[in-house]
């Protein structure tokens, strides 16, 4: 890639572009767009962000259309079938009309951009970042249907659990399921008639996890979405007398980020912030008259469908009293130093077949909401960038459908707000709890209308937050209907409205502060349950101190983190579930129920289950709840002994809790030994508890999910901003912006996010200029 000194002293031609537009590189790696026209615009950023992250634009197109084999060859057939199997096969008029007026103009020119910049790469191939290079292949150009075709992206999930219930319910029976997954409303869960529980096996999703995971050959079960934490706080209750936003998406650990921000400044809008870099626009930022930001809220958008199959033409499945057809469409997958192979994409009444088992007569397709016209993930975001103030902006927000999502809202007439928008589908005979048969008896009614969902405008307490928790109003303010039974623990939830609702006024030092709390709301639960009473053993003494004079906060440099998480998650955990299991299932299941109830966390925590078996525990027998807290506290104390060391005062929490950023083709290619793949490991602050969240796999101690890119905006004030984006804007290995705000990020800093045109100038780092070639 070219310098950019380099750039600052040439004009760059790009082909495609109606008039001139200036780019200015501040300090921080964001690029500055000034256009004259929003068709420019959107072609600045395409071309921009191809500038920046072009193996990573590349890359998620080739997910997402199936076209890895392309690349790396027979291996990835099966992994490529699997991802056209999900693509968008709808009505492409009304899937543009459903994001935003100029949605197709705004991918159509995005996508020009993109393939401008590509066209470069092909006059001057020193501009192609090393990918391409270490795998020998060059980019290819972009549709614009690519963008809104592409589903599997998305931050879905609920099949896995459908499939995971059906499997506990068949093994060890309903006590145990109570175990394993938290819901709420606490509904008892009930088997469709005519389910047979025995056919859901995990092959059953092997393709959907190939498709909706990472490239591999492996399917790896899908990790629950990612959650994030967002709030909006009032003029009334900040110390500037103007509202402050701020919001903090958790997304999995990945080189380079997934976000990308960037400022868009046309006659039109001037909209800074973060969003996706294949797509048009900014999700999260503001416009200079409103700032927003989004959590997720965890609709349950999917469905699993089994049918009964024609003995004898397994392409024949029961429905509505008769034998049906599934409609199969035949395409052809190229494959690198092999001949194109030739797959078969099979579909039913509700949508891609994923499975057959040819055995018990039996296949199985996904119905998903964001196979649905405008689902396309976060492209509604474009609704939104020309709001004046809050009542647009809740307006905008009605077009918005996947993923499902909290949107907050502060304009600079001082009104705050949230929004629960998504696409959700009416159930009207069954909770969406479980698969269901595929024969007529259980099929969505529509969907719920936008206003059929919450929101919230100016509250009384002056603050609005999301964090994943389980957040529908009471029916006394609210009508409930079904939206999902299965949300994140409350933990991040309950500790950011500590905050928000003590009398002191906020600042935007404090709500960064917040965003980088590491107090652990279990924690503080669970050791104000230890008792100091003096033991015959100086281990347990010594743990039991530790834990009661510790102030609950997850340091990378705190000892007593460290036992705490591997106390509470490893012994703790075991102990409580185990001792249930024993009370429900037979001697002989009770490994096996241990093993399936244990939660996989790592992607998202989830205490929920650990707290209420303390709490039950508890007010029944407190005096036995003590001797599983000591003798379990001890034991975990014992294992860091030889972990870590005899001596206590040496552990941290960051000797066992790091992050690492990964490059995706470190995983896939043979030889992983380029320094650009893999950046740390990094001691790392919180866990998957915390609303400075840092979730990780046990087998590893890595973060797997967290806050790299975070924001705290001033309302009014813009240029007071700040942000952070790790491990850097730039995703070329040889760009300096390639890992410059990973030291940052790990000391909870930001930079600002600088938005007049003063403060940009006297920020800049680079300014370039693109005028226009030949028309596209």
């Amino acid at each position: 890639m070219t310098s950019d000194t380099t750039l600052e002293s040439e004009n760059l031609v790009a082909d495609g572009l109606f008039a001139p537009v200036t780019v200015t590189v501040d300090e921080s790696g964001i690029s500055h767009i000034d256009a004259q026209s929003p068709e420019d615009v959107f072609f600045a950023q395409g071309y921009i962000a191809a500038r920046d992250r072009l193996f990573q634009l590349d890359w998620w197109r080739r997910k997402g259309l199936g076209l890895i084999s392309e690349v790396l060859g027979p291996h990835y057939v099966e992994r490529d079938r699997a991802a056209r199997l999900f693509l968008y096969r709808g009505d492409q008029v009304a899937d543009w009309q459903s994001y935003a007026p100029d949605a197709q103009s705004a991918v159509r020119r995005f996508v020009a951009g993109i393939n401008a910049f590509i066209a470069a790469t092909e006059a001057e191939a020193s501009l192609l970042p090393p990918e391409f290079t270490k795998l020998g292949y060059a980019p290819s150009r972009w549709a614009p249907e690519d963008v809104s075709r592409i589903r599997s992206h998305g931050l879905f999930g609920n099949l896995e659990q459908e499939v995971a219930r059906a499997q506990t319910l068949h093994k060890f029976g309903p006590q145990v399921e109570d175990l394993r997954r938290h819901r709420e409303p606490a509904i008892a869960v009930t088997v469709p008639e005519g389910l047979d529980l025995s056919l859901l096996d995990d092959e059953v999703l092997r393709v959907y996890r190939l498709a909706t995971g990472p490239v591999s050959t492996t399917p790896l079960p899908a990790q629950e979405p990612d959650g994030s934490n967002n709030w909006a706080i009032a003029a009334t209750r900040t110390a500037t007398g103007r509202p402050i936003l701020a919001s903090d998406p958790h997304r999995a650990i990945g080189l380079p980020s997934l976000r990308y921000l960037v400022h868009l400044r046309c006659p039109e809008f001037d909209v800074i912030g973060a969003g996706e870099p294949a797509l048009p626009g900014v999700s999260l930022g503001h416009n200079g008259h409103v700032a927003f930001g989004l959590t997720i809220f965890p609709v349950d958008q999917e469905d699993l469908y089994v049918y009964e199959l024609h003995p004898d033409d397994p392409s024949l499945y029961r429905y509505l009293d008769e034998w049906r057809r599934m409609e199969s469409v035949t395409e052809s997958i190229p494959v690198a130093g092999a001949p194109d192979a030739e797959v078969t994409l099979a579909h039913t009444v509700h949508g891609p077949v994923i499975h057959v088992d040819h055995g018990q007569k039996a296949a199985f397709a996904v119905r998903a909401a964001w196979l649905e016209p405008g689902m396309a993930p976060y492209l509604a975001s474009l609704a939104y960038l020309r709001a004046r103030n809050g009542s647009d902006f809740a307006d905008a927000v009605a077009r918005w459908r996947a993923p499902g999502v909290n949107h907050v809202y502060a304009d600079i007439d001082g009104s705050i707000g949230w929004s629960a928008r998504a696409l959700v589908p009416v159930r009207p005979n069954w909770d969406g709890l479980l698969p269901v048969p595929g024969d007529g008896r259980f099929e969505w009614d529509g969907f719920q209308p936008a206003d059929a969902l919450p929101s919230v405008v100016d509250p009384p307490r002056g603050w609005v937050a999301s964090a994943n928790e389980m957040n529908l109003p009471g029916t006394d303010e609210w009508d409930s209907i079904p939206v999902s039974y299965e949300w994140y623990a409350n933990c991040r939830a309950q500790r950011i409205a500590e905050v928000l609702s003590d009398d002191s006024k906020m600042t935007l030092a404090r709500s960064a502060a917040l965003q980088n709390d590491y107090l652990s709301i279990p924690a503080r639960e669970v050791c104000a349950l230890l008792t100091r009473t003096p033991s015959e053993d100086p281990d347990t003494d010594e743990a039991v101190r530790l834990l009661t004079e510790w102030d609950h906060r997850m340091s990378a440099t705190s000892s007593a983190a460290a036992l705490f998480e591997t106390w509470f998650r490893g012994e703790l955990r075991t102990e409580l579930y185990d001792r249930f299991l024993q009370n429900t299932v037979d001697a002989v299941q009770t490994a096996d129920a241990l093993a399936a109830t244990l939660p996989d966390e790592t992607m998202a925590g989830d205490p929920a289950v650990d707290l209420l078996l303390l709490r039950h525990e508890h007010a029944r027998d407190p005096e036995r709840l003590q001797a599983v807290l000591g003798r379990t506290l001890v034991n975990a104390f014992r294992r860091l002994k030889e972990t870590l060391g005899e001596d206590h005062s040496t552990w941290t929490w960051g000797r066992l809790h790091r992050t690492v950023f990964r490059h995706p083709l470190h995983s896939v290619v043979d030889d992983p030994s380029d320094p650009w793949m893999t950046l740390g490991p990094y001691p790392k602050h919180g866990s998957p508890d915390t609303v400075g969240v840092a979730s990780y796999d046990p087998r590893t101690g890595f973060q797997t999910a967290g806050a790299t890119f975070r924001m705290v905006i001033d309302v009014g004030n813009w240029d007071a901003s700040i942000a952070i984006n790790a491990p850097g804007q730039s995703g070329d290995p040889r760009d300096g912006a390639y890992q410059d705000l990973i030291d940052d990020w790990l000391t909870d800093a930001y930079f600002p996010l600088h938005y007049s045109a003063h403060a940009i100038e006297q920020c800049a780092r680079s300014t370039f200029h693109l005028r226009p070639g030949s028309p596209t």
